[in-house]
């Protein structure tokens, strides 16, 4: 049972974290300070430190509670779905999830801001790249394990693995740079890219 001075710290990171967000997606990622996020939550800069070991990890935290969760809606797939199927109902109906997860700190629409700033963000952009491939080796590890084989003897989880992911880093830069900045828009684009998956690697692209 969670004790009252863990209820404390959970309220005190989730401020911190809703102020910080609040700040980058209104001001500027580059703009905000350590010292502006501490002192709008009311404790100090040491207590920020204690949560989040800088910015960078504030500003990506929200993005790794929803890749936590998208990863283990993946292991949760049912087993007769193929690796490719289960990755992509996993993010398909990870987005109708999302409010479960992010709206305890901000709402979604400040959430989706996000995404804009770290992908105009070089330092943020960066280390979310750097961390996709962390992602991809322990998805390539769920696949494996699903699939009964060993992922350092058989290429074919990393691979799989592999194209998802480039698949959802195309979603998201034309997601972030297009008109339809809405959740549902994300939804439609991830699917549509995931679709044609299949008809890009193996069709004639010139007409005949």
């Amino acid at each position: 049972m969670e004790t009252l001075r863990e209820r404390k710290k959970q309220r005190t990171r989730d401020a911190l974290l809703r102020v910080a967000v609040e700040l980058f997606t209104s001001q500027g990622y580059e703009e905000t300070t350590v010292d502006e996020i501490a002192e709008a939550v009311d404790v100090s800069q040491r207590t920020f430190f204690r949560y989040f070991s800088g910015k960078e990890e504030a500003a990506l935290a929200l993005v790794e509670m929803t890749v936590a969760r998208f990863v283990e809606a993946v292991r949760e797939r049912p087993p007769h779905e193929a690796p490719l199927e289960a990755l992509r109902q996993a993010v398909v109906d990870g987005w109708y999830a999302i409010n479960d997860v992010v709206e305890s700190v901000v709402p979604v629409t400040t959430y989706l801001r996000l995404y804009r700033v770290i992908e105009s963000t070089p330092v943020l952009l960066a280390a979310h790249l750097r961390r996709s491939v962390e992602v991809e080796e322990t998805l390539s590890r769920v696949i494996a394990e699903r699939e009964g084989l060993d992922v350092d003897a058989d290429p074919r989880p990393r691979l799989a693995v592999a194209v998802f992911s480039g698949v959802m880093r195309v979603t998201e830069r034309q997601w972030t740079t297009g008109d339809d900045f809405s959740l549902e828009g994300m939804r439609a684009l991830t699917s549509l890219y995931l679709d044609g998956v299949g008809p890009a690697l193996l069709g004639n692209w010139r007409e005949a």
